[in-house]
């Protein structure tokens, strides 16, 4: 299989258009396909690490992001009253930059989107494909505004419910892991500088953590994740008492940043699915990437990195071999490496499901953490 020059993106999300910048910078020719007419992202913060934080700067936005965001100085394990059990401080920083940093995903949006923008990359809003047909030496795509492509190479980037994996691996499925994740911004307390883990207490009703994580000079974010039987449904006007029940008897920091909890409307809650495929994440002439090929829950704050690094790893490949060589190239140097995360959080998830058969969340974080920040 010839060298890919000419590929179709599925998806402009975190790790489509990270890959579009990276493919771009080769000298690969790139279009994207956004089913969001109005490309939009909801309004809570992710917790991102060293080797997000190198993977994007690579990418030629890493100092953009250290703007948009806040650098803090490490995670912190809190028992429920607020004492603080563990501190792990931030690796080296990468490149001159920070090695923990909280942002906003409007604001990362806004970092790769202008990044797209001032590229030139194509980009059709408000379409998505309609067929992929692969005959072997390139890649037919028909897209639901009616017009056609011929590729190189498709790229599934579409999230944890992934259309293009819907089309090669149909038995692929989101499953529940038994937990959901709330969360809700409220104001920054001066002096903050680190991203909180509040040990849950089972007293309170609902196993699970909960913390917090800056996000700027003047916001951070709080969470909660917490078991969910059932894998209930809330009306949308109870979503704030809902979290602040599940926040209650938390004590320091967190028990008064939850009084901020009040308006239904900002409230994010999200059950968790997890789809971890197994090697390859490719057929043919299509990839996945991201959340389309290894979502994770969100106990190690790896998402976001994981499909970074799966984009430039993906672009570095592309750019100096074939495409079979270049697509088996990606998969041995991120397959084990992904699997490590998304096991492992999910395995952090069922410790605070079953707290009476936990092993140590602070030795398996710690370790990760100085695992992910070694270079891919």
């Amino acid at each position: 299989m010839a060298q890919a020059r000419k590929i179709c993106v599925i998806g402009g999300g975190v790790a489509g258009l990270a890959v579009a910048i990276g493919l771009h910078q080769r000298g690969i020719a790139v279009e994207v396909a956004e089913r969001d007419k109005d490309w939009r992202v909801y309004h809570v913060g992710i917790i991102v690490q060293a080797n997000f934080v190198r993977a994007l700067n690579a990418l030629g936005v890493g100092e953009a992001a250290m703007q948009a965001g806040y650098a803090y100085r490490g995670a912190r394990f809190l028992d429920s009253t607020g004492v603080v059990l563990a501190e792990l401080p931030g690796e080296t920083a990468v490149d001159g930059l920070p090695s923990d940093l909280g942002l906003t995903r409007p604001a990362l949006h806004r970092v790769l989107t202008d990044k797209v923008r001032e590229l030139g990359i194509p980009v059709k809003l408000g379409v998505t494909f309609t067929s992929i047909e692969d005959a072997g030496d390139h890649v037919d795509v028909a897209f639901s505004d009616g017009s056609t492509g011929r590729y190189d190479l498709v790229i599934g980037a579409d999230g944890n419910y992934s259309a293009v994996r819907g089309v090669l691996w149909p038995e692929a499925r989101p499953q529940y892991t038994g937990q959901g994740v709330w969360r809700y911004n409220v104001p920054r307390p001066a002096g903050l500088e680190w991203s909180d883990i509040y040990i849950g207490d089972p007293r309170n009703g609902y196993n699970g953590k909960a913390g917090y994580c800056p996000l700027t000079p003047t916001e951070m974010y709080i969470f909660a994740v917490v078991e969910e039987r059932g894998n209930p449904r809330f009306a949308p006007e109870t979503l704030a008492d809902e979290l602040r029940k599940r926040l209650a008897g938390y004590g320091g920091l967190l028990g008064e940043a939850a009084r901020h909890v009040t308006d239904p409307k900002l409230v994010v809650y999200r059950p968790l699915e997890a789809c971890i495929m197994p090697d390859p994440w490719y057929k043919g002439r299509v990839v996945l990437i991201g959340d389309a090929a290894h979502s994770a829950t969100p106990h190690l704050g790896q998402g976001a990195a994981m499909a970074v690094e799966d984009a430039v790893v993906l672009a570095e490949e592309l750019a100096g071999k074939d495409t079979d060589a270049a697509l088996r190239a990606f998969m041995d140097r991120r397959f084990e490496r992904a699997r490590l995360v998304g096991t492992s959080s999910i395995q952090l998830g069922e410790w605070e499901m079953h707290p009476e058969q936990a092993g140590d969340p602070v030795e398996v974080t710690d370790r990760i953490r100085r695992k992910l920040a070694e270079p891919v």
